[in-house]
């Protein structure tokens, strides 16, 4: 398993093609969940290349099953607020641990700011939903930490039903056809042309960069 906190991910060379962000409010076609709303309305905003790989994996889903989008892009601050948050959690929790420990643990469950997705708008947090946007349940809730859910939040965690565990792959199945990757601790994870995409698929460099304002 590959972490975001591993070295070869802030080696991989970082590029930006200009792809600019949408706005999925706009695109109906897509279900956004307000859970994670903000004022500036960044939660809902995606590069236009992973807004159309998410139209694609939604066409590939069984008849009656809907992306369900919960957060695309997260500014650097509110990403660097997440990360020190977790971290200070963990160390509450574990005095002991090492700092190396301390650090490898927060990023099982939340990226460092100068690799995070998120904050380049080529990631997305989402799960699956009925036509109607009634939420189904894929083993635990999406943000579910690897400390609470006794790392069931990890996608091949077998300690899920077998219901949960079909509709990941389901799902998985339909993301990763349309070019997307997963990150591995985190079933709703999901993304394409950040650093971790470029390492997983063996690009020379990245598609996207961080973006600074969604302005």
């Amino acid at each position: 398993m590959i972490l975001l906190a591993d070295p070869r991910v802030a080696a991989v060379p970082s590029a930006d093609d200009g792809d600019p962000l949408v706005d999925l409010r706009e695109l109906p076609e897509l279900r956004l969940d307000p859970r994670a709303a903000d004022p500036a309305g960044a939660y809902a905003r995606l590069r236009r290349g992973v807004a159309d790989r998410l139209l694609d994996a939604q066409r590939a889903l069984p008849a009656g099953l809907r992306l369900l989008v919960i957060e695309g892009y997260r500014p650097y601050q509110a990403q660097l607020k997440i990360f020190t948050g977790y971290r200070e959690e963990l160390r509450r929790a574990h005095p002991d641990w090492s700092p190396e420990r301390l650090y490898r643990e927060t990023t099982k469950f939340v990226s460092p700011v100068e690799v995070a997705p998120h904050s380049t708008g080529g990631a997305v947090d989402l799960t699956l939903c009925t036509e109607d946007g009634v939420e189904l349940d894929l083993g635990t809730a999406v943000d579910a930490t690897p400390e609470a859910s006794d790392n069931a939040c990890f996608t091949d965690a077998p300690a899920v039903s077998a219901v949960a565990r079909r509709r990941r792959r389901v799902m998985g199945d339909a993301l990763r056809t349309a070019g997307l990757v997963n990150y591995p601790t985190e079933w709703w994870h999901w993304s394409y042309g950040d650093r971790y995409w470029a390492l997983m698929t063996g690009a020379s460099h990245t598609r996207y960069g961080p973006v600074r304002s969604v302005a």
